[in-house]
């Protein structure tokens, strides 16, 4: 059977079943009864038949019986007549009198080519037979009978087992509904509540969907505890990093206040000890630059509002393309932007980091004379903002919004980066209820950020200009 023609539903798959096993009982049954049936009516005619040798009462006279009459013969020859209803008797044909005569004793059913089937008996000289038309005639009414009520059985089953198995496969409706409902919630981040759970009507484990439904629930438990356990490390964590992030400004600020004491000091400092503290200041403003990152990580993971106002993307764009201009002068910058002012609700610091860092990320991963293209449009109530560069692309398989996720050497570390910068990113235009993707191959990557439109923006489609 083709894999379309099969039942894929559990429902459809009982009443079918149901449907078949109907049939092969009526086909078991109607075998029986056709069989019992045929049986007596063979019975029967043999009783006609034996009647036929019996003399007819005195005084009583008719016509000869429908059927064969005859007799043997000296040597075995055999003469007499048959007559078939509504037809006159005749004698017997030499086909018809070799069939008769290689009959034993008793009664037996033989065909006589046209005149077809007869019961026919041997008594002494003489034999007598009836047609078998009447038991073929009874035998096949009771056969399309029987074919009927099979096909109206099955078609009352397929209603009725319908109705039943629908009533049936409700309380298993319930645990798929309880299901779906569980797969629905984000149980990927946050703290997830995971109140769903099986009616208790449908967690009897004495029925085999109770105890799905039972099965269910317990595993529903277990992973809310589990997710509970997640989300309270997850809350340690964060706890510990902002704790560590907040604790560690006040020591690193007073190392680079040393360093840059020591390095303003009007006192000669001998060369090795200037290097030293030029290194020391250097990586205490890159730890500096860590410190504050993972502190703003840490409040945006917990959730902390963001300032939210009126931002000209467009003003913003020219003023951080310019910054990268001047700090990446080996690279080519150009800008796409539409005639019109694009503004969006947010906040303006943040979306300046956003873009410095896909800026920053464009500059550091790409070799010189790279070409850095920055894009804004406008449609359907969005802003797409794009930085794309035709530099030699991310490595395959690699997260690049993945905290601490770094490129192999196709895309240089020579600044040496962290691998926050497009986490950053991602957290801060999450924070926006805005997305941000990328998409690579080589010689083309395209990071981009799609925000809200400000309340002030128009709803109009914007070409870059």
């Amino acid at each position: 059977m083709s894999s379309n023609l099969r039942p894929r539903t559990l429902r459809a798959k009982l009443v079918i079943g149901q449907i078949i096993l109907a049939v092969a009982l009526c086909v078991v049954v109607g075998g029986v009864a056709v069989l019992a049936l045929r049986e007596f009516l063979v019975n029967d005619l043999d009783r006609q038949v034996s009647l036929q040798f019996k003399p007819s009462p005195p005084g009583r006279f008719g016509p000869p019986p429908i059927g064969i009459d005859a007799v043997i013969g000296p040597g075995g020859a055999i003469t007499g007549t048959i007559e078939l209803p509504g037809g006159d008797p005749r004698a017997l044909t030499a086909e018809e009198r070799a069939a008769l005569a290689r009959l034993p004793a008793g009664a037996h059913t033989v065909d006589l080519g046209d005149v077809g089937e007869f019961r026919v008996a041997t008594q002494g000289l003489r034999i007598k037979g009836l047609p078998m038309t009447p038991v073929h005639d009874g035998t096949w009414q009771m056969i399309w009978v029987l074919v009927a009520l099979t096909i109206a059985g099955a078609a009352g089953v397929a209603l009725v087992g319908r109705v039943v198995v629908r009533r049936a496969l409700v309380p298993l409706d319930r645990v798929a509904d309880t299901a779906t409902r569980v797969s629905e919630l984000p149980l990927h981040e946050g703290e997830v509540a995971l109140a769903e759970r099986v009616p208790d009507e449908n967690t009897d484990p004495h029925t085999e969907v109770g105890k799905v439904g039972l099965a269910l629930n317990k595993m529903l438990g277990h992973i809310g505890d589990a997710l509970k356990a997640r989300h309270d490390s997850e809350m340690r964590v964060r706890q510990f990093v902002a704790d560590a992030s907040h604790e560690l400004r006040t020591p690193l600020a007073a190392i680079r206040g040393y360093a840059e004491l020591t390095r303003r000091s009007a006192e000669d400092v001998p060369p090795q000890i200037a290097h030293a503290m030029g290194r020391v200041e250097s990586e205490a403003l890159r730890m500096t630059s860590l410190v504050e990152d993972l502190l703003l990580l840490a409040r945006l993971d917990a959730g902390r509002p963001l300032e939210s106002g009126d931002v000209d993307l467009s003003r913003l764009v020219l003023d951080v393309v310019g910054d990268a201009r001047i700090a990446g002068g080996d690279h080519n910058w150009k800008l796409e932007l539409p005639q019109e002012p694009v503004l969006v609700k947010g906040d303006v610091q943040r979306l300046h980091q956003v873009l410095g860092n896909l800026l920053s990320n464009a500059r550091t991963h790409t070799p010189p004379g790279t070409t850095v293209t920055t894009g804004l449009s406008v449609h359907n109530g969005h802003v797409d903002l794009t930085v794309t560069d035709d530099g030699p692309g991310i490595p395959e398989g690699l997260e690049v919004f993945e905290r601490f996720a770094r490129g192999d050497s196709s895309r240089s570390r020579a600044a040496g980066s962290t691998g926050l910068g497009l986490s950053i990113v991602a957290a801060v235009v999450g924070a926006h209820d805005g997305e941000v993707s990328v998409h690579s191959v080589p010689g083309r990557t395209t990071f981009t950020v799609s925000l809200h439109t400000g309340r002030s923006q128009e709803e109009h489609t914007t070409d870059p200009g």
